[in-house]
């Protein structure tokens, strides 16, 4: 049975997942604390809102991109605070993933609502 903190990771997934679809920098940053860390799949450290805004915008544009979350994991840190970790696979051309990297968000109670503080992806390959 799914607990709690499931949901909160299930639901941030699902609403990250179609707003990537869409590329809506907009609507994804506002998923985001406004103290948010941002890695993605570039070495530049984005901060706050408008910095996970500015990453989305400077994406491709690709046609039909989709994501796919795998082997998610939450843990409570304390009442306001859940770590989640996962496999995030993307799709951005055709039926094949063409990435897969590992995740992992800290989503924070913020202001009422669950918010993504932290985002940081790393490579699924061994780097050392």
């Amino acid at each position: 049975m799914p607990s709690e903190i499931d949901d909160v990771a299930s639901d941030i997934i699902g609403k990250w997942s179609a707003r990537f679809g869409k590329l809506d920098a907009d609507a994804l940053a506002a998923l985001y604390s406004k103290s948010a860390f941002f890695f993605g799949s570039n070495p530049t450290l984005y901060r706050g809102r408008d910095g996970v805004k500015a990453y989305f915008n400077g994406l491709p544009r690709w046609a039909a991109p989709r994501v796919q979350f795998g082997e998610v994991r939450t843990e409570r840190v304390n009442p306001d605070l859940v770590n989640m970790a996962a496999i995030a696979s993307f799709f951005l051309e055709g039926d094949a993933p063409s990435l897969a990297v590992k995740i992992t968000w800290v989503i924070a109670r913020e202001d009422g609502d669950w918010k993504i503080a932290c985002h940081h992806v790393s490579s699924l390959a061994p780097l050392i």
